[in-house]
């Protein structure tokens, strides 16, 4: 007899959790309180990488001359733009329907809460309450913007990252409160769309889990296309003036006042978990998440959380692959994945991607590691696109002193051209473990981007052709 399965949240945690289970035999049910592919479909990250081609087209466009091309003036449609934006949204909310459809999961929409740790009490978004019961549930209800303990952080009319993205006008002046991945790629977007930015961010340095020599480049790079970057800098206030907000705070060369049309409040997200009656059943939670075992059950045996409201990794890309652990562990015993290589993309211009430790960490850890970065600048490809601006930055373990091919990668960092599809083959070789020789010996097409990763890592050898050998 199959197993029933209720899974609440239709995100990209949620929904490939659904389809899974179901392949795998389970009777499956999907509660859905919106629309089907959540935040990352709806409001994060789709509208945002369309905005985002949006953006990247109008920066390629100021850059024609150097092609030997000349255009008149552009416009910019904000109507147009937000209907190609929802037009893309459409198609991938509708597809994940069909596939939940073909894969037989039963999907109904309203809001989940626990009577017991078997039954769910639904109120149906077409009226009405539900009682459902199941013998496993996965939680997968998200995140929502976090709103900060600043005077004045809750006044009407200021931003979040998923009401933005509705803009109905470019506005002359942004202040984003927030340097990390949210608040840096909506920063760039409307700089390109020819807003003056300006970014708020407290610690230290913008993106602050992003290998530091990646941040330095970067925040050079993004305050020569007109991004104004206030890092150690706290906001005490934001107050309504007319024609926008006045923030107030300090920095490092003490008091600041900004003026600014609009405010992005971009300083994180947080789980979601109000309403589900966690209490009510022991499931052990805190702010920053619900707690979960290497197969994301939580501490009541049945009872799984992946993605967002877990709090190890808000990313939809770990909320599917943490999906897929929990469906397998459920329906086939699996244990789970001790250690996970788990990329990260951040569309800034240029893009920078990540995955394994950066340069900072194996410091702080004490680690024994190699270093080598590869310039876009020799790159072929690069230039012939007129992005030759960053490079590819690569760590390997230091245990083979005498011969280096032995040892294995453990950290990739980019900045260039295309670094969000370039990652994936330092994910794959760092998942996989392979010895820097295997890497070296894998004949790498020319004229490619990915060159540019070949020889970083024949640097870390002392064999990169394309670039001068490093002072020892």
């Amino acid at each position: 007899m199959s197993k029933s399965i209720i899974v609440i949240g239709g995100g990209p945690g949620g929904y490939v959790a659904a389809i899974r289970a179901a392949q795998l035999g389970a009777k499956v049910t999907l509660i859905e309180g919106d629309k089907l592919g959540g935040t990352c479909l709806n409001r994060g990250c789709i509208p945002t990488k369309a905005l985002y081609r949006n953006a990247e087209i109008l920066s390629t466009l100021k850059t024609l001359d150097e092609f030997g091309i000349s255009l008149g003036n552009c416009n910019i449609e904000v109507e147009k733009l937000h209907r190609r934006k929802q037009g893309i949204i459409d198609q991938l909310v509708n597809g994940v329907a069909q596939l939940l459809k073909a894969n037989n999961v039963e999907v109904i929409y309203g809001r989940a809460s626990f009577i017991d740790r078997n039954t769910l009490s639904v109120n149906l978004s077409e009226g009405g309450i539900k009682e459902l019961c199941a013998e496993e549930v996965i939680l997968a209800t998200g995140s929502k913007p976090s709103i900060p303990p600043i005077g004045g952080a809750e006044l009407k009319g200021l931003y979040t990252s998923e009401n933005i993205l509705n803009f109905t006008h470019i506005p002359k002046t942004l202040a984003v409160l927030g340097g990390g991945v949210i608040g840096m790629e909506l920063a760039c977007i409307f700089n390109a769309l020819g807003t003056k930015v300006t970014v708020l961010e407290y610690l230290p340095n913008i993106l602050g889990q992003t290998d530091s020599d990646i941040t330095k480049r970067l925040m050079v790079s993004l305050k020569k296309r007109g991004i104004e970057i206030n890092v150690s800098t706290k906001v005490n206030s934001i107050e309504e003036i007319e024609g926008g907000y006045l923030l107030r705070g300090e920095g490092k060369k003490g008091e600041l006042s900004i003026e600014a049309e609009i405010v992005l409040i971009a300083t994180g997200r947080t789980p979601s978990v109000e309403g589900l009656n966690l209490e009510a059943i022991g499931v052990d939670f805190h702010s920053k998440g619900i707690a979960v075992k290497d197969n994301y059950e939580t501490n009541v045996k049945g009872i799984y959380a992946i993605g967002d409201v877990n709090g190890k990794l808000m990313l939809a890309h770990a909320a599917s692959h943490q999906a897929i652990i929990a469906a397998e562990s459920i329906m086939a015993g699996d244990k789970g994945a001790k250690e996970e290589v788990i990329p990260s993309c951040i569309f800034v211009f240029p893009e920078v991607a990540s995955v394994g430790i950066t340069e900072d960490e194996a410091k702080q850890r004490g680690i024994s590691y190699r270093a080598n970065k590869f310039m876009f600048g020799a790159n072929g490809k690069a230039l012939a696109l007129g992005e030759g601006e960053g490079f590819i930055k690569v760590l390997s373990t230091n245990n083979y002193p005498g011969n280096p091919r032995e040892d294995i990668l453990i950290g990739v960092h980019i900045m260039g051209p295309h670094a969000s599809d370039l990652i994936h083959e330092g994910t794959l070789a760092i998942a996989n473990k392979l010895r820097l020789g295997e890497v070296i010996s894998t004949v790498h097409a020319h004229p490619t981007l990915s060159e540019a990763f070949a020889e970083a890592v024949m640097g870390l050898c002392g064999e990169a052709i394309h670039m001068a050998p490093q002072r020892r």
